[in-house]
């Protein structure tokens, strides 16, 4: 059986990792593959009990990774698109999945903000939501993607060509 891949899409939120996973499965679909998006809005709404703590999150994320990774052993590509704010679970989600291209969105928190479709930032300011990857927990960016973005100094038509370059060239036409 041809293997998957784990297209992992992280930055802050309303960095664009929604959008460009959505337009990413789209072109995947359309070449006749199989695919499943993981997006962390879904996933919460399924999962409600997952907190914002370090530790939470760290545990969602590596629950997350080892999904894919079952996925991808079945040949399936996912689109994975989570904040995921801390290296060492990306780290942990790459570990166990075989072609992992990681994928950072790095989309200026001051950008990201001015956005805020969900009103998040502004929540989180004025301490109506804790533990807020860039307002008051940390974020970590990659050391090392395979990819990095910034939507704010792309379109999102280009951020999503790049995207699909990148995928292609690491799975195939």
């Amino acid at each position: 059986m041809k293997h998957g891949a784990v297209i992992w899409l992280t930055g802050l939120s309303a960095s664009g990792k929604s959008t460009l996973a959505k337009g990413l499965c789209e072109h995947l679909r359309g070449k006749g593959l199989p695919v499943e998006l993981l997006d962390g809005d879904s996933l919460r709404a399924v999962f409600p009990e997952t907190g914002f703590t370090k530790a939470e999150r760290d545990t969602h994320i590596r629950r997350v990774g080892f999904m894919a990774s079952l996925l991808e052993k079945h040949g399936v590509h996912v689109v994975a698109s989570f904040v995921s704010p801390y290296r060492e679970a990306r780290r942990f989600a790459r570990g166990l999945c075989k072609n992992f291209i990681e994928v950072h969105l790095s989309t200026p928190l001051e950008e990201c903000e001015r956005r805020d479709p969900k009103g998040l930032y502004a929540k989180a300011r004025r301490g109506e939501i804790r533990d807020f990857t860039g307002v008051d927990a940390p974020y970590e960016p990659p050391e090392s993607p395979e990819l990095t973005i910034d939507t704010s100094a792309v379109s999102m038509e280009e951020a999503l060509e790049s995207l699909i370059q990148a995928v292609d060239s690491r799975c195939g036409p």
